[in-house]
């Protein structure tokens, strides 16, 4: 059984437009052209996984209610055909305490390549954010900085210093890096 590419996708700045610890269903926009994308990766065989850090949650600022709740309403607006978005996964602690999943950790990626027989030579950790990146690097995947969320200039020097693919959105990502239409 040939084993399958995938894409690991931050949420905030990435697919969705960032507002900042985003705890409310009508601040759920997503980026132009990210569901077009997505559908063009899906037809192409890639599987989808969100891993996307959350501390909001631990420092008081939204529930977990709020956060399903949010991801209901992305899913509901991207309207994936199947299998769509395989899973989504959630640190909610803060920068200063411990995680197990809390990027830049390579955990939930490799459990996903593990899970889904997935080939590491083709999966890639697409993000706004060094965090992202590096969770990339982490676990052996080739990572995307996209300039469409919260990156500054500084970031993208580190980007662009580690080798990472430099993009100004998902949408660009897809058209260069992986040659598909969207």
């Amino acid at each position: 059984m040939a084993l399958a590419p995938a894409l690991f996708l931050d949420r905030d700045g990435n697919l969705i437009v960032d507002h900042h610890h985003t705890c409310e269903v009508h601040q759920i926009t997503p980026i132009s052209g990210v569901k077009e994308a997505l559908e063009a990766c899906l037809q192409a065989g890639y599987r989808l996984f969100v891993l996307t850090n959350q501390s909001g949650i631990n420092r008081g600022k939204f529930t977990w209610a709020q956060y399903h709740a949010c991801n209901r309403r992305m899913l509901e607006l991207l309207d994936l055909p199947t299998p769509g978005i395989l899973e989504i996964k959630a640190a909610p602690e803060r920068p200063d305490e411990p995680s197990v999943y809390r990027k830049p950790s390579p955990q939930f990626i490799r459990e996903m390549v593990a899970k889904y027989q997935l080939d590491p030579a083709r999966c890639w950790m697409i993000g706004d954010r060094i965090t992202d990146w590096d969770a990339g690097k982490n676990a052996g995947i080739r990572s995307c900085a996209v300039r469409s969320g919260a990156g500054r200039p500084e970031d993208f020097a580190y980007a662009e210093s580690q080798g990472f693919a430099i993009r100004a959105d998902f949408p660009e990502f897809v058209r260069l890096d992986l040659g598909l239409k969207c």
